[in-house]
């Protein structure tokens, strides 16, 4: 087994005046190292195109999730969702991308864009086998994995972006493809490639899409341990196995909280600066302790970064905000979502006085209900979570 794994993140935009959007991306986890992720597009956009793509992709990704093969999954939906009478097309096309135990992808193509696939930073020619079930022609391609491929699945309304208005004939793949070759360097995740070129799209259309618009990353890369540490124990005798158990882990290290810190500090037998560096105001400002590689207060700072989470499995409209600031929410943020696959959380169940003033939000008097939270939001990242209590 390798020590690959797989980033995913996507995002959509409705046709113009549509509630509902056309297209749906479904993402089913196998086990730990196999996933399928489908892009369906539905026929037309609004109500009926949402219900027809969220069926494809829901009935496909549950069928090859289970092992049943590609052409059982494929007769099902030819039988499910027959060729319209009056266009002559398909209700919904689709692209699927089985990763098997992170080592192989398998690739599954019908009426949508052609994936594409950066490798060493440039386009690769993957290849392609063409297939026909029951009259449908379908694309396989079966590929080894390699660190820092980009896969790029997509809808019809990426490459129909400004017909009319900026390009004669859209934008082009050959053009969306230089696109991703300038972006992909930078070592952005997958949400954020799949954001910037659906924001692109966006504006080609100039901000009214005439059609519904997905972009699907899966990113290859090798997992990164990560352990954060929230709040002092319950029982102040357990701080020396809870610190033990913390510092023992490989990866980077996040403290949050001061009553926290000061307890790390005491173990390491280490001075704990703490910064007047107020980069944002409603942020405590950070801590420099050695041996650690971030220390920020604790439930504020953890509620923001509970909010940006949640935005970044949306909208992703606080990226510009979390991803250049140096305020310890978004330091945090950067590290989590960005960096770390695999995440322990050492949470101490300590009750802390100053957060019982019932003046104060539910959830800043709940830190439990933050660490819940965010666990929620970073496994819908992909990430691996394990939260241990003291």
């Amino acid at each position: 087994m390798n020590d690959l794994c797989a980033d995913i993140g996507y995002k959509s935009i409705n046709h113009y005046g549509e509630q509902l959007c056309g297209d749906h991306v479904d993402v089913v986890e196998e086990n730990e190292n196999s996933t399928v992720v489908v892009l369906a597009d539905g026929l037309g956009s609004g109500v009926k195109a949402s219900i027809l793509s969220t069926l494809t992709s829901k009935i496909i990704s549950t069928m090859m999730s289970k092992g049943l093969p590609i052409e059982e999954c494929v007769s099902t939906i030819a039988a499910t969702l027959p060729v319209c009478s009056v266009r002559g097309v398909a209700y919904s096309t689709f692209t699927i991308m089985h990763l098997i135990n992170n080592q192989t992808a398998e690739i599954i193509q019908y009426d949508n864009p052609q994936v594409i696939l950066i490798r060493d930073g440039v386009n690769y020619d993957y290849p392609k086998t063409e297939m026909n079930i029951d009259g449908k022609k379908i694309y396989k391609s079966v590929i080894q994995l390699q660190e820092n491929d980009i896969f790029v699945a997509m809808s019809d309304g990426c490459p129909h972006a400004g017909i009319g208005l900026l390009y004669n004939f859209g934008w082009k793949r050959e053009d969306i493809i230089s696109f991703i070759e300038t972006v992909a360097p930078a070592g952005y995740t997958a949400k954020t490639l799949s954001t910037m070129l659906v924001d692109e799209c966006n504006k080609l259309y100039g901000e009214k899409p005439g059609d519904d618009a997905t972009a699907c990353v899966i990113k290859i890369r090798k997992r990164e341990p990560m352990n954060l540490l929230f709040g002092p124990p319950f029982n102040r005798d357990d701080g020396p196995r809870m610190m033990s158990l913390f510092f023992s882990k490989e990866g980077k290290h996040i403290i949050c909280g001061g009553t926290t810190s000061s307890i790390a500090a005491k173990y390491l037998n280490k001075p704990l600066r703490p910064t007047l560096n107020f980069e944002q105001s409603d942020i405590p400002p950070i801590a420099e302790l050695e041996g650690v590689d971030l220390v920020t207060e604790g439930v504020i700072t953890v509620n923001k970064v509970v909010e940006y989470a949640k935005d970044y499995l949306e909208e992703n409209k606080f990226y510009e905000h979390w991803s250049i600031k140096r305020d310890g929410a978004s330091l945090i943020s950067r590290l989590l979502f960005e960096e770390a696959t695999d995440i322990n959380f050492y949470v101490g169940r300590a009750i802390n006085p100053a957060h019982q003033n019932p003046d104060l939000p539910i959830n800043f008097s709940i830190k439990m209900n933050l660490v819940e939270e965010l666990s929620a939001c970073l496994k819908k990242m992909g990430k691996r979570i394990k939260v241990s209590y003291f």
